[in-house]
């Protein structure tokens, strides 16, 4: 979720949230998406290509509809390599 945070259209400050349409071609980008259930941000790290969105780590096309970016630190990246991955089938 993007709470406590505030998403900002007027700052340059990588930790702030900017409008989707200005997201840079050259990083890795953390992405944030409404959808029925609220406001969420990805996991994982994404890149824009000319045709949407590839998780940066695989080069696998994303099929997402974003609304706002901000630059991906890997303190993020680093927390979330510390969760185990579910199989499926698996319970919690």
């Amino acid at each position: 979720m993007l709470a406590p945070r505030e998403i900002s259209h007027t700052t340059n400050d990588p930790d702030e949230w900017q409008p989707i349409a200005t997201a840079p071609f050259d990083r890795d980008l953390e992405l944030a998406v409404i959808n029925y259930y609220g406001v969420h941000t990805l996991i994982f790290p994404c890149r824009r290509i000319l045709t949407g969105w590839l998780k940066s780590g695989t080069q696998e096309q994303v099929n997402v509809l974003p609304t706002h970016w901000r630059e991906w630190e890997d303190a993020r990246s680093a927390l979330f390599s510390l969760v185990p991955t579910l199989k499926r089938g698996s319970n919690f």
